[in-house]
């Protein structure tokens, strides 16, 4: 690999999602050594702006232009790659950063392939992952698939207890993990006062899943905008039908609101999560990291309980956070009190410490860019001998071979696809998207009668 140069610092980002390449990006921005938290007229304030190379892995969530605009982080260049095509670039161009913005296998996949290409030499990136949001599932599954990161990023001081018990528990090595926050909170805070003008519904693309639920949140919705004619109701969505978002979608909630008679004061709305939250007064939601936000500007927030609080539904993850609530009392008026205890363990500075929470973590990756000798070799916690029946089937969905080496099948990297190849890229995506949306529910009911 090329050698190290000083300045400007040189970050890449891979993410196979809208949602992860928001977080990606970033944090990135947030991690650089002289990024948003420096004080003006220290020496790393001086230093010369980061260079961010974005990197998207394809497959079926890989984001549209239009996506990527409504996220609104810019990069200096923006690929389209599989994992060995981006490993190959990681072979030919030279990085002091690397922000894996992927799910746990696709950072392993990579992890195993910078590895193999490293090896003998001590040049190689600083290497970054972690979560975009709440984690409430597959907490030791995805951890150990990050495990060998240079630093694996923890939301919140409880998650990183979380995350170091999970790797002290199998005997690994826990130095990575590092207490930050989400990246992409801020904006102004909410004035306050008793007045709700604008109630926002932020709508989760798996969360529920079934057809039943997601239409009697979408019914109860629209019974709350008639019921306060003299507020805004919002559904705020994700992605547009045929879209697809870090989840897939089977039941976009604008095809069921096409079946219902909605008042003129409810409306659908896209863009920016931060802009929506400007301008809202309360923001209602099953369990997204929306409310995260929602609760750093300090906007009432509330946690449906309609469903029930279950682990499926990723709402337990807010007990004890004091904003659990049902339509009924949202309706009567209720608007949650949240626990400044459970605020404060959830990585949400509303008191104003948002600025220091990547102090920390820009510590480290300066310790690790100035380590005498370069970095250490990648140590994954998974290799071919500890867990020789499941890494080379996670390593194979990336064409990788059980040693990092691409397979014989893997995708050429040398050359730009052609506009047939593209046509074809794209017709696959379309089918991909239209079975998943249309075909696969018809398949799910015939399958209940």
């Amino acid at each position: 690999m090329p050698p190290r140069t000083s300045n400007p610092l040189r970050i890449a980002v891979l993410a196979d999602s809208d949602t992860r390449w928001k977080w990606g990006a970033a944090t990135a921005a947030r991690i650089a050594p002289g990024g948003p938290a420096i004080e003006a007229g220290s020496p790393d304030a001086a230093q010369a702006a980061p260079v961010l190379d974005g990197f998207l892995l394809r497959g079926r969530a890989t984001p549209t232009p239009r996506q990527l605009a409504e996220v609104g982080v810019r990069a200096d260049s923006l690929h389209e790659v599989t994992a060995v095509e981006f490993l190959r670039a990681m072979a030919r161009e030279r990085y002091d950063v690397l922000v894996l913005a992927l799910v746990g296998g696709g950072v392993q996949a990579v992890l195993h392939g910078l590895k193999r290409i490293t090896e003998g030499t001590s040049e190689r990136p600083v290497v970054v992952t972690g979560y975009v949001g709440v984690v409430y599932e597959k907490l030791a599954d995805g951890l150990l698939l990050r495990h060998g990161a240079d630093l694996v990023l923890a939301n919140s001081r409880q998650d990183a207890e979380r995350f170091r018990a999970v790797y002290e528990g199998v005997g690994a090595d826990a130095s990575s993990v590092t207490e930050v926050a989400l990246p992409f909170l801020g904006g102004a805070a909410h004035p306050g006062g008793p007045d709700t003008r604008t109630v926002v519904f932020a709508a989760q693309p798996s969360v529920p899943e079934n057809r039943r639920d997601r239409t009697y949140l979408l019914e109860r919705l629209i019974r709350h905008a008639r019921l306060h004619p003299d507020r805004e109701v919002l559904l705020k969505l994700r992605s547009r039908p045929g879209e697809h978002t870090t989840h897939i979608e089977e039941l976009p909630y604008q095809k069921l609101a096409q079946k219902l008679d909605a008042p003129s004061n409810f409306r659908l709305v896209y863009g920016n999560m931060g802009e929506v939250l400007d301008r809202t007064d309360l923001l209602v939601t099953v369990s997204s990291t929306a409310a995260l936000e929602s609760l750093h500007r300090r906007v009432p927030t509330a946690i449906l309980t309609d469903l029930g609080i279950r682990e499926a539904l990723g709402n337990h993850h807010f007990v004890g956070s004091g904003c659990l609530a049902s339509w009924d009392q949202l309706d009567a008026g209720h608007r949650p009190t949240p626990d400044e205890d459970w605020v404060a363990r959830q990585g949400v500075a509303a008191d104003g410490g948002y600025d220091r929470a990547y102090d920390t973590a820009r510590a480290r990756i300066t310790d690790l860019l100035a380590r005498p000798g370069g970095l250490p070799p990648l140590t994954p916690y998974y290799t071919p001998a500890t867990a020789p029946g499941y890494l080379p089937g996670i390593l194979a969905r990336h064409h990788l071979a059980a040693d990092g080496s691409p397979l014989p099948n893997a995708p050429a990297g040398d050359r730009a696809p052609g506009p047939v190849r593209q046509i074809v890229r794209r017709a696959a995506r379309g089918a991909y998207r239209h079975g998943v949306q249309r075909v696969a529910p018809v398949i799910r009911r015939m399958g209940e009668l």
